[in-house]
Formats: structure tokens, sequence, C-alpha cells
């Protein structure tokens, strides 16, 4: 007792004091600068300050007046720092007029950040992830695999403990609403429940991760983020029908298609070599826009509309960004300028549509769209039909042969020598054997 009582007392005492945690550029600093120093010291040069971004690399780190605006590893050296932490109140940044202060938890995150090295870092959408470094915990027994070690590390910090492990019940429960968004059936629990062996959670999981519900509780975000609608919106908000670009998002959660495919696919799949029907389907993503039908608009208008729709989609969801502000003037805080803003609506205002749509169901540029269902049901039509027609022409020169046996001891003999090519029949309609014989063939039809 008394040597474990030593070394509860002298463990703390000996540890390693905890390091500071590493500030992100991206994450940490990019926000406080954006909020409290783009406005006079950003992307807009009407209102710039000074002649000085702190929006850019550049800027950040250029030398005025013999001092670096930041100096990496030397805060003091540093003309930011001097100016957020100056006596002086005419001096501080942000000055006092502006509206705008910083908090000392700010302050000080500056402040280690230059201490640290001052890493830069572009806008966080276009770095490129990196797996971190698995955190050191205390506590090396709990936990099952590596999520668990960040969530312990994070435990740690706050000076919490790890909640007790769920029954098993109620993790069949958790995971099956995750994966599909539906509870479990009464069998699916029992099953689970009798099954003490070794990975029977990871064949749980396994299994709904092949179940088609999988993917349709995964599209649902990607859909929410694409505008899927089947209606058109605004007044009439009439009928359309999206579904099967819907269905395309489902199938390809639950084929685990690649996500550069997913991508390219959706933006550019009518433009692949050969494109399949679900290619073509795939880009039906830059259709879901609304579109409006009312009879008294500018059509010109809504097709602009239309093209900024997409515009903003796409940078939303693939880049990570808000373009909206460049429509109207160089972004203020992201990397875009108004005239990035209409290079890029430039790719998608040359889709043939019109301003005004139908009010209900599909509008131009339409396209067939069979499900596989119905594909496969048309392949074995069209291959009933190739037999039939290949089975009515081996019967055309029997048939022909018949009809000309026919003609030649059918035909009055007053038509002899008269039929012309394109006469296919002589029908006399007064039943008048003498004018019968006496009427000759003016023309045919």
């Amino acid at each position: 007792m008394g040597l474990a009582g030593l070394l509860v007392l002298v463990g703390p005492s000996v540890a390693a004091p905890p390091q500071p945690a590493p500030v992100q550029f991206a994450r940490d600093i990019a926000p406080i600068l954006s909020d409290t120093c783009y406005q006079c010291h950003g992307p807009d040069a009407a209102q710039r300050e000074a002649k000085l971004r702190l929006d850019t690399r550049s800027g950040l780190f250029e030398t005025r007046e013999k001092q670096q605006i930041v100096a990496p590893g030397n805060r003091q050296a540093s003309h930011l720092w001097n100016r957020i932490t100056a006596k002086d109140v005419d001096e501080r940044m942000p000055p006092a007029d502006s509206g705008k202060s910083l908090t000392r938890e700010q302050v000080d995150l500056i402040g280690r950040w230059i201490e640290q090295g001052a890493d830069w870092q572009g806008h966080w959408s276009f770095v490129k992830p990196r797996r971190p470094a698995l955190p050191v915990t205390r506590d090396r027994q709990w936990g099952h695999n590596a999520i668990d070690r960040f969530v312990l590390a994070r435990l740690e910090k706050e000076n919490m403990r790890p909640a007790l492990e769920a029954e098993r019940a109620t993790l069949i429960r958790r995971v099956t609403l995750d994966l599909t968004g539906l509870p479990p059936t009464r069998n699916e629990v029992q099953a689970f429940l009798a099954d003490p062996s070794p990975g029977a959670y990871e064949r749980v999981v396994d299994r709904l991760l092949a179940s088609s519900e999988y993917g349709q509780r995964m599209a649902v975000q990607w859909l929410d983020a694409a505008r899927y609608a089947d209606t058109s919106g605004y007044q009439t908000d009439g009928e359309r029908f999206m579904w099967r670009w819907r269905d395309w998002v489902i199938a390809a959660y639950n084929q685990g298609m690649p996500f550069d495919q997913f991508t390219i696919e959706q933006l550019a799949g009518d433009l692949l070599p050969q494109a399949t029907i679900r290619q073509r389907i795939a880009t039906g993503f830059h259709r879901n826009h609304r579109a409006n039908s009312e009879g008294g608009i500018v059509f010109e208008e809504f097709l602009v509309e239309y093209a900024a729709d997409r515009v903003e989609t796409t940078a939303t969801v693939w880049l990570g960004l808000t373009m909206t502000c460049a429509r109207c003037h160089d972004h203020k805080y992201d990397p875009f300028t108004q005239r990035d803003y209409y290079q890029l609506m430039a790719y998608f205002n040359n889709v043939p549509e019109q301003g005004r749509v139908m009010k209900f169901g599909n509008s131009v540029p339409v396209m067939r769209a069979p499900t596989a269902f119905d594909q496969r049901a048309l392949a074995t039509v069209g291959e009933q039909l190739k037999r039939v027609e290949a089975k009515l022409q081996a019967s055309r020169p029997v048939a022909q042969r018949a009809q000309r046996r026919w003609e030649k001891g059918n035909l009055p003999p007053a038509l002899d020598g008269a039929i012309e090519e394109d006469l296919a029949v002589y029908l006399p309609l007064d039943g008048n054997t003498d004018d019968r014989q006496e009427s000759t063939v003016k023309s045919v039809w």
C-alpha cells in the first residue's frame, strides 16, 4: 500500500509537461484574420489600408522598415504581434473605431502560432488531407481502434472518462440506425445477441454495408447538397422527374464507386468516350436547380440564374467554398475574383435549355432513361424482333412468287397490258360486265 501510494504521489511530478497543441494557420489563425483584419488588409484593393495584405503569404511575411510583418519563431520581432498588443490605443490593431477587437485567447493563439514557426497554409479546401499521428494517451487499454485513440485523447484533455461500453442490444441498434437509417429487426437483434464469437460485430457492419438501405442512407446528405427535388420550385413548383439521378447516386454508394469517378461522371459524364446511359444520367446533378415556368419572365435572366446556381453549387460541394460573393465583386475572404466567377460560369452557361420551363414534366434537353429492368426487357424484345424480321425476309421470295401467280389467274382480261407498275388492284364498282370490259386504266395513285 505504501509503494502504491508513493507511485500515485510521485507520478505526476516526474511526468513530462504537456506540449502545447500545434496551431494551424488555416484552422486557427486565418478565421481570426478574416474576421478582424481582412476588411482593411484583405483582397479588396479599394478598401485596403497602408497597401498591406494579410490574406496572402507574401503580404504576411513581407518586411517593412526593417521589420517583418510576421517573423517566424519570434513574436517580439513581428510587426503584427507588436500592433495587436500595443499599449497605445492609437497604435493597437484593429483600431478602436473599427468596431472589431481581438479576445485575449485570440491574441495568445496568434502569439503561439508565431513562436511555433508561423507555418502558413492555403485555404483548407486546397490542402491535401494528411493522416495525423495517433495521439499519446495515458490509458493504453481503452479503445478498439485508432479513432478511439482520438476520442480518448480529447476526453483526457477535458479530464473526463469514457462512458461504459454499450450493451449489445444498444450497439446493434445504434450501428443499424447509423448505416441504414432504420432500426434492426427483432430477428437481427436476437441473432447478434446469440453470437458471442469474435468478429460478430464486424459481420453485422459488413451485412449493413452490403444492404441496399445503406446507399439510401448515405445518399441523403449528397441529395441535399445537390438540391435534389422532383419538383421545379418557384410559384408553380410543378412535378418533374429527377429520381433516375437519385437512384444513380444510391447505386454509386452501394457499389462503392471511387470518389474521383463519382465526381467526373456527375460533372462531365456525357463527355466521356462512348458514354453509357448511366454516365449521362449522372450529369443530372446540374439539372437539379430550380426552374421557373412563370409566363412573364425574361428568359435570358433565368438562364443566367440557372448558370449561377450551377457555379455556386459546384463550388460549395466540391471546393468547400462559397463563390456567391464573387458574382458581384472580388471575394472578401476566399481566394476568388469576380473574373474567376464568370470564367467558371462560362462552362455552365451553354446548356441548350430555355429560360422558361414547362409547368409540369421535364423540360428540354431531355433523354430517354430506361431503368436497368427496362433495358433488359428492351434487349429481350429487340432479340425477338430480329428473329421475326429474319423469318419475314426469308419468306418474302415465296410470297412474291405466290402473288404473281395469283395476279395471272385473277385479273380481268380488259386490264391486260394496261396495268402500270404501281397499280395494286382493280375493283369495278357497278357490276356491269360491258362497262368493265370497255373501261381502261387512265392513271394510278
